[in-house]
C-alpha cells in the first residue's frame, strides 16, 4: 500500500465567535436581552455598569463607554415603561385548599382531595386517572386508600368553589356548573342535551337535538344560550401560580406620534456599560511590557477583550434593530397613521434588505418575537406587519413589486395601491363572517363568491387558508343552535 500526499482547495464560509454572539443578541427580545445583559453583568468582571449619566450626543469609540439609550430619535417626554409586577393573587390551589379545611371531612378524604387539588391542571381540569392518584399516594406518602375513598375525595373537590373544578373534560365541567343552579325548565333541558346530546351540541346539528327532545325552537335557543354562559375553564382565572399566570408581552419598540412626526423608542432596561477602571489599569500595563507577557496576564487580557466585544456588539444589536424599526414604520408608514388594515402595505423580508442594505437572515432575526407598541395603544408582532401581495386577478400570493433602482429615493416603498395584500383579503373575510346569518353560516365558497363579485379572484382553498389563519371556525361550526 502506497501512501500519497494530496492538496485541496475548499472555499468556505465561518461565523466568528463576535458575530455569533452578535447574532444570539439579535435573536433576543427586550426582556431575554434584559437578562443576557444581567448574566455578562455577573460572569464578567470586566463589565460594569455607570451610575453617573453620559451625554447621549457622544461620539463614542471602541473603548469608551457605550451609553444604551432607552429613547432613540424621541423626545424626554417619551413615558418609561416598566414591567408588570409579579402576579401576587391567591392562587387555584391554594383557593382550594383552603376551602378543603374548612369541611369538615374525614383525614384520609382531606388528604387525598388535596393531593387531587395539585394534579389538576391551570384550567381547574383532572387529566389523571384516579388508580394513578390512589398508588402515587402509597408509594411516596405511605397513605393506603381503595377506590371509594379516592371517589370521595373526588366528589368532595368537586363540590367545591368555582364550580366545574375537579371535571374530566368539557362535558363533565359544564355539567358540574349545571347543577349548582337553580331547578328549572332551562335549566333541565340544558341538563339533558349535555347528557344525552353532546355530540350533535358540539357539531352545530340543531335537527338532532330538537327531534330527539321533542322540543320548540325557542326552548332549545334558551337551554343553549344557558349553556354559553358557563365557564369551559373555571380555573384559568386565577393567578399566583406559574401555569395559570398569563404571559404578558413587553413590546421591543414604542412608537409614538407627535401629530405628523413620529419617534421610536427602544423599550430596554439595560444600564449604561463600561470597562471596569482597574481592569483598563492592567491593560495599559500590559500593553506596555515588551517580550513574554506575565503569567496571569491571559484572564486579564480574556476579560478585557470580552468586556470591550460584548459592548461593540450590543451597541451594532441596539443600533440594527433600530435601523430595520425605521424601515419598517417608513414602509407602513399610512398603517400606523390610521391603524387601519386595509392601508397595510405589501412587504417582505428582501424589501427590507435593499432598504437597509442588510441581509436578509439579520432582518429575519431582528423582527423574530419581536412586538412594538403602536401609537393607538396596541401591542402587535412586528412579524403581522408583513404580508404578500394578492393580486385581485389571480388566487395565489405573488412578489411584491422591488423598489426601481434607478428613483432617487431607493427607500421609498413600491407602488402598491392596486395591489391588495393577505392580511387585507383576511380583513375582508372576517367582515363577511361577521355580518352573516349565524343560522346559515356561509361556506368557503359561497365566501368566495362573495370576493368574486366584488372583483376579487380568489380559489377556494386560499379562503379556507386564511381563514384557518384567523381561527375561524368552518361553517358547520360556526352555526348557531
Amino acid at each position: 500500500m502506497a501512501q500519497e500526499l494530496q492538496q485541496n482547495q475548499k472555499l468556505g464560509q465561518h461565523l466568528t465567535l463576535k458575530q455569533i454572539r452578535f447574532v444570539r443578541l439579535l435573536e433576543l427580545n427586550a426582556p431575554e436581552l434584559d437578562e443576557a445583559v444581567e448574566k455578562e453583568l455577573e460572569d464578567n468582571p470586566a463589565l460594569e455598569p455607570l451610575d453617573s449619566a453620559v451625554n447621549q450626543d457622544k461620539d463614542y469609540k471602541d473603548n469608551t463607554p457605550f451609553y444604551l439609550r432607552r429613547a432613540s430619535n424621541s423626545s424626554p417626554d417619551t413615558p418609561q415603561y416598566d414591567f408588570t409586577p409579579a402576579d401576587t393573587s391567591e392562587s387555584l390551589y391554594d383557593y382550594l385548599e383552603r376551602q378543603i379545611d374548612e369541611k369538615t371531612l374525614p383525614p384520609t378524604i382531606a388528604a387525598t382531595a388535596k393531593y387531587i387539588v395539585g394534579n389538576l391542571d391551570s384550567n381547574g381540569y383532572l387529566q389523571r386517572p384516579l388508580a394513578g392518584i390512589i398508588d402515587d399516594l402509597a408509594f411516596n406518602h405511605d397513605i393506603i386508600i381503595d377506590d371509594k375513598t379516592a371517589d370521595a375525595a373526588l366528589s368532595a373537590v368537586q363540590s367545591l368553589d368555582p364550580p366545574g373544578v375537579g371535571a374530566r373534560n368539557l362535558q363533565q365541567t359544564l355539567l358540574l356548573q349545571l347543577y349548582r343552579m337553580p331547578q328549572s325548565v332551562t335549566r333541565n333541558d340544558a341538563i339533558e342535551i349535555l347528557n344525552d346530546y353532546f355530540e350533535p351540541f358540539s357539531m352545530r346539528h340543531s335537527h338532532k337535538i330538537l327531534s330527539g327532545m321533542k322540543i320548540t325552537r325557542r326552548r332549545l335557543d334558551e337551554a343553549n344560550q344557558l349553556i354559553l354562559t358557563l365557564n369551559p375553564k373555571p380555573g384559568a382565572s386565577f393567578g399566583g401560580h406559574a401555569e395559570t399566570s398569563a404571559g404578558v408581552i413587553i413590546p421591543d419598540f414604542i412608537i409614538s406620534r407627535d401629530d405628523n412626526d413620529f419617534s421610536i423608542t427602544l423599550n430596554n432596561r439595560i444600564p449604561e456599560l463600561t470597562i471596569q477602571e482597574s481592569f483598563s489599569e492592567a491593560m495599559r500595563g500590559v500593553e506596555r511590557r515588551r517580550g513574554r507577557p506575565k503569567k496571569g496576564t491571559e484572564f486579564i487580557s480574556s476579560r478585557y477583550n470580552d468586556a470591550r466585544d460584548f459592548i461593540q456588539i450590543l451597541r451594532q444589536r441596539q443600533q440594527t434593530m433600530l435601523s430595520v424599526m425605521t424601515a419598517i414604520l417608513h414602509w407602513q408608514k399610512q398603517y400606523f397613521e390610521s391603524g387601519d388594515i386595509y392601508t397595510l402595505r405589501p412587504m417582505m423580508i428582501r424589501d427590507l434588505s435593499n432598504v437597509t442594505g442588510l441581509d436578509p437572515s439579520v432582518i429575519s432575526r431582528a423582527t423574530t418575537n419581536k412586538y412594538v407598541d403602536t401609537p393607538w395603544g396596541a401591542i402587535i408582532p412586528l412579524r403581522s406587519l408583513f404580508s404578500d401581495t394578492v393580486n385581485q386577478t389571480d388566487d395565489e400570493p405573488s412578489e411584491t413589486k422591488q423598489p426601481d433602482e434607478n428613483q432617487e429615493d431607493n427607500t421609498a416603498p413600491p407602488n402598491t395601491v392596486d395591489a391588495l395584500t393577505n392580511r387585507q383579503i383576511e380583513g375582508l373575510i372576517s367582515t363577511i363572517v361577521d355580518e352573516e346569518d349565524k343560522r346559515h353560516p356561509l361556506s368557503d365558497e359561497k365566501i368566495r363568491r362573495l370576493l368574486a363579485d366584488k372583483g376579487y379572484d380568489i380559489s377556494r382553498r386560499t379562503i379556507a387558508k386564511y381563514r384557518d389563519r384567523q381561527g375561524i371556525l368552518v361553517a358547520r361550526l360556526r352555526k348557531s343552535l
